[in-house]
């Protein structure tokens, strides 16, 4: 049976603080008002009996709250396996982020000075005290190459994101290799099924063409390049600056026998002047571009593509209200440096400013939720096999990223979004724009 007094009714003190849960406590009354039953290094219990369960295995862990009170000590310390999760990682990961400041959209408001007093004496109490610990490893490092979306600096965030071995993404992602919201027709679907739906209403709402020649950039594994040339005869020319993900698309290129339709090449998507193409895809890799750089996007794309050519451009997208970027979040700090997500509004004034001719906006944000509940189950399942092919740090990282992204979309705060835009000039499209539904 579990203590009842020791470090726990402490440590749930210093996590309301934090948190910003009730008022600042005084006694062991804050374990009242903390959404997660605590359980510290001595064993020792608080909090409510029925919540889900979250251990601090060390006191490295209070340390780390101490030095960052917020979402990246918190981060920290769960990455570095000083926080554990116990039970369903959702339940644990809902319960927290719904609670307090963390549920408030924008940078994380920092604890006053009054709260920072009473989490200093809980440190000492605790034993806590001492240097702010090394960050984990895994931690992103690109401010050291440069001014922000410059292409060396974008080359080195795309590197710490998808460089992390194409093993361990075929073990989380699954054989289809995508790595985009997949669409789902029923629930009842599998993973690659809804992956494959999605691929092919790609190429339905391009209305590709055989012998046409087809722009995927931010072309990941290659799984859209491979469809569109296999299924619908068109010429591609994939970009990545992903050197990992190239070498593994070429491989599955020649293994396919498409090397004369499917070229992979590491190039950023500034640097591509062999326009212009028939149409153009883009598929989760605007998310990297950058507000600054929104324009300068849409400019380089409007310009190689031909006129009445069609592009699609799926993004995800910040459904919750104008916000700042938090850089000391868990996000860019761990999983997508220097990435931001924008409101749909924004990429729509970009592309009709840019010269596009918007033909239909598809909101997939529940897609999105149930393609992300299956990675993480596709992690869980295997998840001695992911620490193996990388670091325990990793697979906690992309435990945490994945699980508090599903909740994101499924409460509302994120959506994903495919937009259809043509190039003006060429062919008129026809009166009756949804003629893929038909596919």
């Amino acid at each position: 049976m579990a203590k009842t007094t020791g470090a726990a009714p402490k440590l749930a003190r210093a996590l309301a603080v934090v948190l910003g849960t009730g008022a600042l406590g005084t006694g062991e009354s804050d374990a009242d008002q903390i959404p997660v039953r605590l359980r510290a290094w001595d064993g020792s219990e608080a909090g409510p009996p029925d919540a889900p369960l979250i251990e601090f295995t060390s006191r490295r862990a209070l340390r780390r709250i101490l030095w960052s009170p917020g979402q990246l000590g918190l981060s920290r310390a769960y990455v570095a396996g000083e926080i554990t999760a116990h039970g369903d990682i959702f339940e644990a990961f809902a319960a927290l982020s719904s609670a307090g400041k963390f549920a408030e959209p924008g940078p994380f408001r920092p604890p006053a000075p009054r709260e920072l007093w009473t989490l200093l004496k809980t440190g000492i109490r605790l034993g806590a005290l001492g240097p702010n610990p090394a960050p984990p490893p895994e931690e992103a490092k690109v401010e050291k190459h440069g001014r922000r979306h410059s292409k060396t600096r974008d080359a080195a965030a795309i590197s710490h994101h998808y460089d992390v071995g194409n093993d361990f993404y075929r073990l989380v992602l699954g054989p289809s290799m995508v790595y985009s919201c997949a669409v789902w027709s029923d629930e009842s679907k599998s993973l690659e099924e809804a992956q494959e739906e999605k691929l092919d209403l790609v190429c339905r709402k391009l209305s590709l063409q055989p012998g046409q020649r087809l722009l995927d950039v931010g072309c990941g594994w290659g799984s859209f390049a491979l469809h569109a040339a296999e299924r619908y005869g068109v010429t591609v020319v994939g970009i990545t600056i992903s050197t990992e993900q190239a070498e593994l698309v070429r491989k599955r290129v020649a293994e396919a026998g498409l090397t004369d339709r499917v070229e992979i090449r590491v190039q950023d998507y500034r640097d591509i002047d062999d326009g212009p193409y028939d149409a153009i895809s883009s598929i989760g890799m605007s998310e990297h571009v950058g507000r600054e750089q929104l324009d300068r996007y849409v400019s380089q794309l409007h310009s190689l593509l031909r006129p009445g050519g069609r592009m699609l451009n799926h993004a995800i997208s910040w459904n919750a209200g104008p916000t700042e970027d938090d850089p000391d979040s868990f996000i860019p700090r761990y999983v997508f440096p220097d990435g931001q997500m924008l409101s749909l509004s924004e990429v729509m004034t970009a592309l009709e400013g840019g010269g596009f001719e918007v033909l239909d906006v598809e909101a997939l944000r529940r897609h999105y939720a149930l393609t992300l509940r299956a990675w993480v189950k596709n992690l869980e399942e295997n998840w001695d096999e992911a620490v193996r092919l990388t670091t325990d740090g990793r697979a906690r990282i992309w435990r945490l990223y994945m699980a508090a992204s599903a909740l994101g979309f499924e409460d509302g705060l994120t959506g994903v979004n495919q937009v259809l835009v043509q190039k003006r000039g060429g062919q008129e499209p026809p009166l009756r724009l949804r003629e893929w539904t038909a596919g």
